[in-house]
C-alpha cells in the first residue's frame, strides 16, 4: 500500500508500507477509503524537526490526520454507517475506560491514540480502519475538501466554546494561519460582532478581511494594542485568542484585553513564555487553554452544511497524492498567502 512516509527529519518518501495487514476490522469499526487529507502544521513540524516536545519520530511514520473519505466496509455491530457513506474522521481515539474519557475530557486522555503522532501512523494512504463512533456521515452538500477541514475547524469551535462567546462580543485572533482563521470564523458564528485578526502576512490578512466582520492588523507596521484600544474607545476586546504560537504574541495577550476579558491559548508554545500576572490580575482576566477538541465534530459538520461557516476560501492549494513530497516542501517553506493545502488521493 503506497503511503507518504516520514523516514526521518527532512526526508519523505512515497512507498509501499505494509500497514493494512495489521489493521483488523473490529465489530464497531469501519474501513474508509481516503479521499482528501489536509497538511497540518504539526505534520510539517515533524517533517522539519523530527518531532515536537515529547513526541519524537523514532521510526518511519505515515503523516496526515485531517481527513475525509468513503466507507468501504463495516464491522458486524455498526449500525450508524453503511458502505458508500461519505465521512470525516476524528483522528484521536481515547481509552473508553480512562478517567478522563469518563469525565467527558477524552481529548486530554493520556492514553489517546492520535493519527500521525508518534508512534501512531497517519492517513496519507489509500485506506484506514477507524471506530464508527469517531466517523461522521457527511450531508450531500458538504464536499470532501470541506470535510477534511472539519478537524482544524474543530479546534476553533472548541476554542470559541471555551471562551464562552456572548452575542456582541469583540474578539482578537493573534495569527492568521489555518487555526487562526477557523477560530475567527468560529468566533463570528458563535456571536462575535467583530473580530480583529493580526499577522505579518498581508495576503492572509486580505483573505481574513473577506470572511466576515473581520478587521486585519499587520503587526509588522501597526502596534496591536494601540490599534485595538483606539478602535474600541479604550475598552479593549472581550476575548483574545492566541493562535500564533509565537512568544511575542503570547506575551502581549493582556494589553488589548478589556476588564473582565477572557484569553484562550491555542497556538503551541515550544518554550516557556513570559506571563504578566499583574496585567492579568488588574483585569480579572480568565485564561483558558485548548488541546485539540472534544464533542464538536457533529457541530462543525452541521455548520458547514447550513452555511453558518464557510471554509472553502481557506483551501488555497490542492495537490495530487503523487505530488505529496513537493506539497510538504512548499508547506515547509511557509509560502506567503498559503493557508490550507490539501492532498487528494486517487479514487
Amino acid at each position: 500500500m503506497k503511503a507518504l512516509v516520514l523516514e526521518e527529519k527532512m526526508k519523505l518518501s512515497l512507498r509501499d508500507f505494509p500497514i493494512e495487514r495489521d489493521e483488523v476490522l473490529g465489530p464497531r469499526d469501519v474501513r474508509i477509503k481516503l479521499h482528501t487529507v489536509g497538511i497540518c502544521g504539526s505534520d510539517v513540524h515533524y517533517y522539519t524537526h523530527g518531532g515536537t516536545g515529547v513526541f519524537q519520530v523514532k521510526a518511519p511514520m505515515i503523516l496526515g490526520h485531517e481527513a475525509s473519505g468513503t466507507v468501504i466496509e463495516i464491522g458486524a455491530e455498526v449500525t450508524s454507517l453503511k458502505v458508500g457513506d461519505r465521512v470525516c474522521m476524528e483522528p484521536g481515539i481515547p481509552d473508553p475506560n480512562s478517567r478522563a474519557t469518563r469525565l467527558g475530557l477524552y481529548n486530554i486522555d493520556p492514553a489517546v491514540r492520535f493519527w500521525a503522532t508518534p508512534p501512531i501512523h497517519g492517513v496519507l494512504r489509500p485506506s484506514v480502519v477507524h471506530p464508527a463512533d469517531f466517523s461522521y456521515k457527511l450531508p450531500d452538500n458538504v464536499s470532501f475538501a470541506e470535510a477534511a477541514m472539519v478537524e482544524p475547524l474543530a479546534v476553533g469551535v472548541h476554542a470559541a466554546t471555551k471562551a464562552q462567546v456572548r452575542p456582541g462580543d469583540i474578539a482578537l485572533v493573534i495569527g492568521a494561519g489555518p487555526i487562526g482563521l477557523v477560530t475567527a470564523l468560529s468566533a463570528v458564528a458563535a456571536g462575535c460582532a467583530r473580530v480583529f485578526v493580526s499577522d505579518i502576512d498581508d495576503a492572509k490578512l486580505e483573505l481574513a478581511a473577506k470572511l466576515g466582520p473581520i478587521s486585519p492588523v499587520n503587526v509588522a507596521r501597526q502596534e496591536l494594542a494601540r490599534e485595538i484600544l483606539a478602535a474600541t474607545g479604550g475598552w479593549g476586546v472581550e476575548i483574545v485568542f492566541e493562535c500564533s504560537g509565537h512568544p511575542a504574541g503570547a506575551q502581549g495577550v493582556f494589553d488589548p484585553l478589556s476588564p473582565g476579558g477572557r484569553v484562550v491559548f491555542i497556538g503551541s508554545q515550544v518554550h516557556p513564555i513570559h506571563y504578566d500576572v499583574g496585567k492579568a490580575m488588574v483585569r480579572e482576566a480568565r485564561v483558558e487553554h485548548v488541546f485539540r477538541y472534544a464533542h464538536v465534530f457533529p457541530r462543525c459538520v452541521a455548520m458547514l452544511s447550513s452555511g453558518a461557516i464557510d471554509v472553502k476560501p481557506l483551501i488555497t492549494r490542492t495537490f495530487d497524492f503523487d505530488e505529496s513530497v513537493r506539497a510538504f516542501e512548499i508547506a515547509a517553506s511557509a509560502a506567503k498567502g498559503e493557508v490550507k493545502m490539501q492532498i487528494a488521493l486517487p479514487q
